[in-house]
């Protein structure tokens, strides 16, 4: 029996033969469970890589959940810083040259005061040539008054003709020295004509003026000069915006350059609409002592016409359509849902939103125009980003910080 379990088994170990089909059952059984876990393995590695890759494909917007109030109003616009009243001045007399320039761009000038001189060389001698005429025609005036004076007196002496002439000719005469005196004042005018002098209390603008100049009259403007310094801003304001603007209301205008603003009161409300423009013109009145508001300079300013109640959204947050005004909502599920609302008007923070939202919604901020309702996105968490008048989103996974205007 030994001898016979050693051939057939060819090893000679002494293992019997019928031990080595188990030995290979046990090992194909150890093969077949590792490819079966591996293989399991491979799927739950291949499902979670698959529901990560769903994740990020969703698209990422960033929401704000806005806070419904009350909200000041106010009226925007743009225009530029002028002078409520720009004078120009020129010359008066006759065409002359300019002989001096006695004042300068920004200089206050008083009523009255000389701002420029002409050569006063002609207007002198037609002043001194009607002057020197009126002594002559009321000498000659006073000879025929005198003469006229004794025919009165000896009325037996003189004949009725001589009387009447020589009561001709004192009338002549004395109606002559009228004529020359009004000849004198008109030269006495053209020579006060020579020098050009302030209308008013004021600033003066610009001066083109020079020395040695021509100066034509109606022709010639040698200065510009703002009436009593006061100073304005005139802008451009909408069709609809017009009827809430009431005179007095204050406003706060801005200049670039100039940290401060400026407090202003509107004073003047356009009578007309630009047929073209849709726009109605406005002048706010500014204090006139602050260097910094020099007519031509570009200004923005905010006219407060009270409160309403609703909320201000960025302007990406507003969209539209033919079918009005609305914002794309973040609603159960994280899918996107469509909510009309209603504008009040455009502020410099966003636009204000006067109605359609509760205050607990998560309005999508930006990119709302890639998105459509019903689809699925997930919310950007962006800590620390939300400014005042937000809330931060929160709850059911779909945690982010909400962006305001």
């Amino acid at each position: 029996m030994d001898q016979f379990t050693s051939r057939e088994s060819g090893l000679g170990t002494g293992r019997p033969v019928w031990a080595r089909p188990r030995n290979l059952a046990i090992g194909a059984s150890i093969i077949v469970v590792a490819v079966l876990a591996w293989v399991v393995l491979a799927r739950q590695h291949s499902a979670a890589a698959l529901a990560a890759k769903d994740v990020a494909a969703l698209p990422l917007v960033t929401v704000v959940i806005p806070q419904v109030g009350t909200v000041a109003t106010s009226v925007s616009l743009t225009g530029q810083i002028s002078a409520q009243n720009d004078m120009p001045i020129g010359v008066e007399g006759d065409t002359s040259r300019i002989a001096a320039v006695l004042v300068e761009p920004g200089d206050r000038v008083r009523r009255g005061q000389v701002l420029a001189r002409l050569n006063p060389i002609t207007a002198q001698s037609q002043v001194d040539s009607a002057s020197a005429s009126l002594d002559e025609l009321r000498a000659a005036a006073a000879v025929a008054q005198a003469e006229w004076a004794r025919a009165e007196r000896a009325r037996d002496s003189f004949s009725v003709e001589e009387s009447e002439r020589r009561r001709s000719s004192a009338v002549t005469a004395q109606a002559k020295v009228k004529v020359a005196e009004a000849q004198l004042a008109e030269a006495h005018n053209r020579w006060s004509h020579t020098t050009v002098v302030a209308p008013s209390d004021g600033i003066v603008l610009t001066r083109n003026a020079e020395i040695g100049q021509i100066a034509v009259p109606g022709a010639s403007v040698l200065f510009r000069l703002a009436r009593n310094g006061e100073i304005e801003m005139r802008g451009q304001v909408t069709e609809q915006d017009m009827p809430r603007l009431r005179v007095g209301q204050l406003a706060e205008v801005r200049l670039d350059g100039v940290a401060q603003p400026f407090t202003g009161k509107l004073w003047q409300i356009g009578a007309i609409i630009d047929p073209v423009t849709r726009q109605g013109t406005v002048r706010i009145a500014l204090p006139a002592a602050d260097q910094n508001l020099r007519p031509g300079a570009f200004a923005r300013a905010e006219i407060q016409v009270g409160a309403t109640a609703g909320t201000i959204l960025p302007q990406t947050a507003v969209l539209s359509d033919e079918e009005g005004s609305y914002t794309l909502i973040v609603g159960a599920g994280d899918k996107i849902e469509r909510r009309a609302v209603s504008v009040g008007g455009a502020r410099a923070e966003g636009l204000l939103v006067t109605g359609g939202l509760k205050g607990n919604e998560r309005v999508v901020a930006i990119a709302g125009a890639f998105l459509r309702p019903g689809e699925q996105v997930s919310i950007a968490v962006t800590p620390g980003a939300a400014p005042p008048g937000a809330r931060v989103a929160s709850g059911g996974g779909s945690s982010g910080a909400a962006s305001a205007p």
